[in-house]
């Protein structure tokens, strides 16, 4: 969220935040809330130091009756200016979630996905001898999948990889993990079942009340619990109420778990294949770092991002996410998307995204500057490390040969026992 007083003294800027993320304009009615909300906190203090007054002069009072008499009706007065404080706090609170972070000026305007911009492409697509198979027939020939069957047992977007295929998953995400330790980011094993609160705390929702997820989000019935659609939710809220030393900044995670998603605005999309299930692996990378380090930060989880597709030999795009396509949570965005030959298309495979204050302000997560002894909010940032089976898909893709086996990229042959392709006719 903003700090209100961001929003007193920059009420344009906001307003065009709404505007260009299409979110709706509660600038003017946060204004006139908070300005009330002010103004009875005063009257009510001011009250309540005459109401103390007075209870100190009843003992030596003459006329102890017209005393407590005017004390009653004092106290009447500040309980029902109080019930109105807390009403209009309770809306000036949930206004306040309902405002976008405001988008970096680079970012380029847009309603949509439609005014992303190209701005980095890597590697050439692969040109086959032979006529290349989609993700699916590689799955079917080589066994390395049964949906069907784990339609039956499980329901609709489930999935099951078999063999070879589930032993790349594997070594996939095994690889990513340990390059990102390599790189100084601290490994933790997320936890998928966690509280709506810490979901709500990173900042993809607007407003304050929690049913707004539920179209998104598995809640777990009778329990007070749900579970994470991706380890950002956990590792954003590692160090909610601390204040941590300046000198520990910049914190880097590199976070795995199971994620889960209901994908409900996503009907009919990517049904076939491994693309969007309801279960899927991600391993994600989270910073926290003071505000000015954020630029900096922001390159190094990109490129980690670029590299790790460099050692998957895969021919991938950078994007720039438009102001409509980022989010509600986001300063900047860039999506990295890999070569899907079946396709013909590039498609996405993770996202970097800079939040600065935003998610912090939610989680009261600070620092405190060694120099000044100040107490700020931290900044906050995140990236795909990398999310299976979708990987899959363009790695045995553009890897396959003609008689249905895949090679394996050279990274990912030590975690493979040596092998350098699997599958094919046997």
């Amino acid at each position: 969220m903003l700090d209100i007083r961001f929003i007193r003294e920059n009420p344009e800027i906001v307003k065009n935040a709404c505007k260009v993320k299409g979110f709706e304009d509660y600038v003017d009615e946060i204004l006139e809330l908070d300005i009330r909300v002010r103004e009875l906190k005063t009257i009510t203090q001011t009250k309540t130091a005459e109401k103390n007054k007075i209870t100190r002069e009843i003992p030596n009072a003459s006329d102890k009756a017209a005393l407590i008499e005017k004390s009653k009706k004092i106290s009447d007065e500040i309980a029902a200016e109080l019930a109105e404080l807390a009403d209009k706090e309770a809306k000036l609170n949930n206004l306040l979630h309902c405002v976008p972070q405001i988008p970096s000026p680079e970012a380029p305007i847009g309603p949509d996905d439609s005014a992303n911009i190209e701005v980095k492409r890597v590697g050439e697509p692969p040109k086959f001898n032979f006529t290349p198979r989609a993700q699916w027939d590689l799955l079917d020939m080589n066994n390395w999948w049964a949906p069907e069957k784990i339609g039956q047992i499980c329901g609709t977007r489930t999935y099951c990889l078999i063999g070879e295929a589930a032993e790349l998953q594997l070594a996939i995400e095994t690889y990513v993990i340990k390059k990102l330790i390599s790189k100084g980011f601290t490994y933790i094993e997320c936890p998928s079942i966690t509280k709506p609160q810490t979901i709500f705390d990173a900042g993809h929702f607007k407003g304050a009340d929690l049913s707004v997820m539920n179209n998104d989000v598995f809640m777990l019935t009778d329990t007070d619990r749900c579970l994470a659609g991706t380890a950002e939710i956990i590792l954003n809220s590692m160090h909610s109420d601390e204040i941590l030393p300046e000198n520990v900044l910049p914190i880097k995670y590199v976070g795995f778990s199971p994620c889960f998603r209901k994908e409900a605005g996503a009907a009919g999309r990517d049904t076939r294949g491994l693309a969007r299930f309801h279960q899927f692996n991600k391993v994600e990378q989270y910073i926290f770092c003071k505000p000015e380090q954020s630029d900096k930060m922001y390159e190094h989880l990109l490129n980690n991002l670029c590299e790790i597709m460099e050692d998957f030999e895969l021919p991938y795009r950078v994007i720039t996410n438009s102001t409509g396509d980022m989010g509600f949570n986001k300063i900047k965005m860039n999506d990295v998307e890999a070569w899907i030959p079946s396709e013909n298309s590039y498609k996405e495979l993770g996202s970097c995204s800079s939040i600065g204050e935003f998610q912090a302000r939610r989680t009261n997560t600070r620092y405190r500057e060694n120099a000044t002894g100040d107490v700020k909010f931290v900044a906050t940032l995140n990236n795909t490390g990398i999310a299976v089976p979708r990987a899959l898909v363009p790695i045995i893709e553009n890897h396959q040969n003609a008689d249905g086996s895949v090679n394996i990229p050279k990274k990912l042959q030590s975690l493979m026992d040596g092998r350098i392709k699997i599958g094919g006719k046997h």
